[in-house]
């Protein structure tokens, strides 16, 4: 596959040059050297249920088709077994998985200690419902608490993001007495309706009403926004802008505020509900915002009335290295704190933090979740923070590496726009050139996308044009793994690179 003949070769230059004479004479291409997988001592179990064509066939038809639609890959990965950061396909594939779940295999795959913890649970207790007392739901909420600075030491369980953010805009509403909410262009915040409403990415939403009362300011992108520079944001890498801003103060910052002061004018009553934002957008893409936005914008949505909203479904839970949460890496204090994904490291469940204040308003009526706090998925979230200690410091240190090695690589080809993130939440975002910043076409994502997991990788996508690659691994990944990523990553943008 890698040799031209003498003849292919003269064919196809003198079809494009014809008054050019060419030598018959042999070239050969030699094969890249593919990266080598890092070894890892484990054995995965068998498949042997159904086959792999009547496995897509019930997905076909007996599923919704939305599955179909979110379905990864021109040929998808049919997932067998995971252990800690590797997944295995029916056929015994090992996979380096770098998107975790989409960000919620926090400690690693079927981690022994966790796993250990639900066989133990199972045993013992599934379900009771909140209507009686349980240990496990007191005990976690107090572990979760202490986690979280004062005042946010009231805990309510979900069992997903989204219902966390649409509990959240409801006990918002109660405690202000007003209605509007504020989110960012590029957000999102769940698939329930309201959380849709919050939600600012077309691709998420359907045209029923969903959105009364949510507006969106202008996200402060400095990489993508209309303002930027080199040292606008708080990451290891700063994009490839140039500005003339003194250290210590954002002239692009300015302009932000400036733009959210515009709404208020224009857009908004004179007393709002709230501010949603996530400290770095997730499926937005890895989306980080200028300095002191969120302590200017905190200091504005209060003046109007409105309280502020931590969205720490992605990034919670020590991801982003330098913090436990990210709201601490804007040096601000939210009113209230919604959770999910990695709190419990795939199992179902989310929740809301807040104050003890605006906790009375919503018990002034009656709320009810079934499942939300249930001992099974309270033991887990509890197991899932005690393995926790030295994940965070991880996350710092292997994330800090993949992000001035992606820099290499950004340096490295014109496609690549701009690495950006903190710890292990990371974006990759690609352009046609750098100087346009135009989003890389669809069909070129594909096929980086589809060659990286060819070679043993599994990373994710986002971006408001789907041009944004997102590495948001379990946060026990290694430095090798890191590096087996880098070769797989460099090889597959070559790749493309050269068949275009």
């Amino acid at each position: 596959a890698w040799t031209i003949t003498a003849r292919t070769w003269t064919t196809r230059l003198i079809s494009a040059q014809p008054s050019v004479i060419c030598q018959k004479s042999a070239m050969k291409h030699t094969p890249p050297v593919l990266p080598q997988i890092p070894p890892f001592d484990f054995k995965p179990e068998p498949y042997q249920v159904r086959g792999l064509y009547r496995l897509l066939d019930i997905r076909k038809h007996n599923c919704n088709p939305m599955t179909m639609k979110v379905t990864y890959y021109k040929k998808p990965v049919f997932i067998n077994q995971g252990y800690m950061q590797w997944l295995w396909d029916v056929d015994g594939r090992r996979y380096l998985d770098l998107f975790a779940g989409i960000v919620t295999v926090s400690v690693g795959h079927c981690n022994p200690k966790v796993t250990e913890t639900a066989e133990k649970q199972l045993r013992r207790l599934w379900h009771t419902t909140a209507i009686y007392v349980n240990p496990q739901m007191q005990e976690y909420a107090e572990k979760l608490a202490s986690l979280l600075p004062d005042p946010l030491k009231v805990v309510y369980f979900t069992n997903s993001g989204s219902e966390a953010n649409d509990l959240a805009v409801l006990m918002a509403r109660l405690h202000t007495g007003n209605f509007d909410v504020i989110t960012l262009r590029g957000s999102y915040h769940g698939g329930s309706p309201q959380a849709m409403g919050l939600t600012s990415n077309t691709q998420y939403k359907y045209p029923v009403p969903s959105s009364m009362g949510c507006h969106n300011t202008m996200c402060p992108d400095v990489f993508r926004g209309l303002w930027g520079g080199s040292h606008c944001r708080d990451s290891p890498v700063q994009t490839i802008r140039e500005c003339s801003c003194s250290p210590g103060h954002c002239q692009a910052n300015d302009m932000y505020i400036r733009e959210l002061k515009e709404m208020f004018a224009t857009t908004v009553p004179s007393r709002i509900a709230a501010f949603f934002t996530e400290p770095i957008q997730g499926i937005g893409g890895a989306v980080q915002f200028s300095k002191n936005y969120l302590k200017d914008t905190y200091q504005l949505v209060r003046e109007k009335g409105g309280i502020c909203i931590a969205d720490e479904v992605q990034t919670g839970f020590g991801r982003t290295g330098s913090h436990f949460w990210g709201f601490q890496g804007h040096n601000v204090l939210p009113d209230m704190v919604t959770m999910a994904k990695g709190i419990a490291n795939g199992f179902p469940m989310g929740a809301v933090v807040t104050t003890a204040e605006i906790a009375r308003s919503f018990a002034k009526g009656v709320h009810f979740n079934t499942f939300g706090g249930n001992p099974l998925a309270c033991a887990v979230a509890s197991s899932v923070l005690d393995v926790k200690d030295k994940m965070q410091e991880n996350s710092a240190e292997v994330g800090t590496y993949l992000l001035t090695e992606l820099a290499k690589l950004r340096d490295k080809y014109e496609i690549i726009g701009d690495v950006r993130g903190k710890g292990l939440l990371i974006g990759v975002e690609m352009v046609k050139d750098k100087a346009s910043r135009d989003p890389l076409p669809s069909e070129a994502m594909a096929e980086i996308f589809e060659d990286t997991k060819d070679m043993g990788v599994l990373i994710g996508k986002g971006g408001l044009y789907g041009q944004t690659f997102r590495i948001k691994p379990p946060m026990c990944i290694t430095k090798d793994d890191a590096d087996f990523f880098l070769a797989v990553f460099n090889q597959a943008v070559h790749n493309y690179m050269e068949r275009r």
